[in-house]
């Protein structure tokens, strides 16, 4: 049993669960409010960021990459053709770019900067970085949620997923970033058929179905957000 301390919509903690969900493991999830900074959640992890896996030990994983570093080295062996992480050299290195493209690029400039004017600014008091949306911050972070798209589009188009012939982290870390999105109606989906025909397959995953049953109140979900066939 793992349990993940987690925002529902913070990009990376909706990598690590789709991660576990493809993996099948039992999980228990505890929403956690990071810009609170609970003296007990600081205390797993001083950063005060999402996710963070505690597995039988007790064995505290703080962060996304790491968390798929853990699972990959505990877990990977038995896995077989379902390991999320190749076993070649040259695919563990293009995994893990792309992982880091996602995580830390796509977040930067698109997914944190959405999340946090039009979800997170909702919940937090004015001490804590609340207060209304900026226009101008989400005005450039949907510009660059374009480029990102066409990214993806291009790897849609030369791989059968984004990493080679079967899905891995890097699919995982994209879409968690997009679904993220996708439930503000922030993805211009019409701009790349072959970006939206990749996330429809992954979205049709089964480990994909818990995130799309979770709704904000307050905050409608878009319409694509859980049509399978948008």
């Amino acid at each position: 049993m793992f349990t993940l301390f987690h925002h529902p919509f913070c990009p990376h903690s909706r990598f690590v669960r789709l991660a576990l969900g493809e993996i099948g493991v039992d999980l228990q999830l505890i929403e956690e409010r990071g810009w609170e900074r609970r003296e007990a959640f600081l205390a797993l992890n001083p950063a005060g960021a999402t996710p963070v896996l505690v597995a039988e030990g007790p064995s505290v994983i703080p962060g996304a990459a790491i968390i798929a570093e853990y699972l990959d080295e505990t877990l990977g062996d038995a896995l077989a053709e379902r390991r999320l992480l190749p076993s070649s050299v040259g695919e563990r290195v293009e995994v893990r770019r792309l992982m880091a493209w996602f995580n830390e690029k796509f977040f930067k400039e698109a997914s944190n900067p959405l999340v946090t004017e039009r979800i997170y600014k909702r919940f937090m008091s004015e001490d804590e970085g609340g207060g209304p949306p900026s226009a101008d911050v989400i005005r450039a972070a949907k510009a660059n949620v374009r480029y990102h798209l066409a990214y993806i589009g291009w790897l849609a188009r030369t791989r059968n997923y984004l990493a080679g012939d079967r899905i891995t982290y890097a699919d995982l870390a994209a879409a968690a970033h997009l679904s993220a999105i996708d439930y503000l109606g922030d993805v211009p989906w019409a701009e790349d058929d072959a970006a939206k025909a990749w996330y429809a397959r992954v979205k049709s995953r089964p480990s994909f179905r818990p995130l799309l049953s979770e709704w904000l109140a307050g905050v409608p979900a878009s319409r694509t957000y859980v049509d399978l066939d948008f």
